[in-house]
């Protein structure tokens, strides 16, 4: 991923303005952090959400894969792993028709709705922030948001370029903080629950044919009975997850999350 230019129309719509936005495949440059860097990254406080009306999107295609935009970001959480985006996209037009900052607290996602807030938490270090999302990316299938520079900074992610993370939409006025994180010393990725354990052993032995050997099932009760969870780990790194998912790719198993304790 990275930022995306838009073609930004207005229409008066339930009596305020929005904005259809319409998407553009991403360009495969090189990315970078900036050689200077004008402010104090570590004192930039968190966004403070404010009102602002969503852009009227419909869903999109990129690279022959639709992406389903969300109506609404109410209760809406995610994990998995961000990465981040730098001085190619500096001053470039965001989704929003904004220009971008890399020293702002902004990031990418490909459909939460635009413009909303977000906290966004490593789960490595628990370093947590309020970022704005105003743009669409990234278009990584084992990505799930592309945070500003200044961002990545502020989670401690900047270096390794990637890092895993807690996503949590906040919405106007709410007191979102982040105590009451659990603390994650462990990232499994779930490939799926089934009904019976004999269908989860079997895809365990499957995938452990293909030398994913770190795994385990997970019985949970529910009220419709008990579901056996297969989930792969303990992850220990980014390039780990890589390597997973892109050998669940080959055999087709794909829809799976990442999930921490």
């Amino acid at each position: 991923m990275k930022a995306l230019s838009f073609l930004i129309c207005t229409a008066l719509l339930l009596g305020c303005t929005k904005k259809s936005e319409k998407i553009l495949p991403p360009v495969n440059i090189v990315d970078g952090k900036p050689d200077f860097i004008p402010v104090d990254i570590a004192a930039i406080p968190d966004v403070v959400p404010q009102f602002e009306p969503y852009l009227s999107a419909e869903d999109y295609i990129i690279f022959g894969k639709t992406y389903q935009v969300l109506k609404d970001n109410t209760g809406f959480k995610q994990q998995g792993i961000a990465s981040w985006y730098g001085t190619k996209f500096q001053k470039k037009t965001t989704a929003t028709g904004d220009v971008y900052d890399m020293f702002k607290l902004t990031a990418a996602h490909k459909t939460l709705p635009i413009p909303s807030y977000a906290r966004v938490t490593n789960l490595e270090n628990q370093r947590s922030i309020i970022v704005r999302i105003n743009d669409r990316g990234p278009f990584h299938d084992h990505r799930v948001i592309d945070l500003s520079y200044a961002a990545a900074v502020k989670l401690g992610i900047d270096k390794l370029g990637t890092g895993f993370v807690d996503i949590a939409a906040v919405q106007v006025g709410e007191v979102s903080s982040s105590a009451g994180i659990v603390v994650a010393k462990k990232v499994y990725y779930q490939i799926g629950a089934f009904s019976t354990e004999e269908n989860a052993l079997l895809l365990q032995a499957q995938i452990k044919a293909e030398q994913l050997l770190k795994s385990r099932i997970s019985a949970v009760k529910t009220a419709a009975g008990t579901f056996y969870k297969l989930q792969l780990g303990p992850i220990s790194s980014v390039s780990e997850a890589d390597h997973i998912a892109l050998v669940l790719e080959k055999l087709g198993l794909v829809g799976g999350y990442y999930l921490s304790e």
